[in-house]
């Protein structure tokens, strides 16, 4: 059977976000350029999926607009559907707790968990994150400071790090 899911594709200043709901919350959110990741990813979690055409769903296009045009709280409560495991889901939602101009390390969240040695873990789930920005990946820095993996890409983390007034300790970046 094929899922119905909800599509719309609005401009921002790190490029084309695609943003994708079903009649209750935010299924995955990415960037025009990584669609076929997206795709992928619609796959594994629902089989078939059928993508609408649809402004505004949910209003999450609206409020990611907000976030974009300064309001850093505007996507702070939207609902998701993360899809994911229990050991991801709790990373996901430990990443939304940190707050709007505030990075942390992958070893200090794992710690904050509980799991102190499970940084790469930590890694692992947040590398796995579908609903980017608003399941704010991006806010996770290496243990020293440097911009390491980001599945849209460095420049685009450097720049919704900035966008959100945390401090960058350091301009040098890291592939993983």
């Amino acid at each position: 059977m094929t899922k119905d899911l909800f599509i719309d594709r609005i401009g921002s200043p790190i490029g084309t976000v695609l943003i994708i709901c079903d009649e209750a919350a935010l299924c995955a959110l990415e960037f025009g350029d990584t669609d076929d990741r997206m795709a992928r990813s619609l796959r594994r979690r629902y089989g078939d999926v059928a993508l609408r055409s649809c402004d505004n769903p949910l209003g999450v296009s609206a409020r990611l607009r907000a976030y974009f045009a300064g309001d850093l709280h505007a996507i702070h409560d939207v609902p998701v559907d993360n899809g994911g495991t229990p050991f991801q889901e709790k990373v996901w939602t430990a990443l939304r707790r940190i707050p709007p101009g505030t990075t942390m390390t992958y070893g200090a969240l794992a710690a904050q968990l509980g799991i102190p040695k499970a940084n790469r873990a930590v890694g692992a789930a947040n590398g796995q994150n579908p609903n980017s920005i608003v399941v704010p990946c991006h806010r996770l820095v290496g243990a020293d400071g440097t911009l390491t993996g980001y599945g849209g890409g460095l420049e685009r983390k450097r720049w919704l790090i900035e966008h959100e007034g945390a401090a960058m300790p350091t301009r040098r970046t890291t592939a993983r």
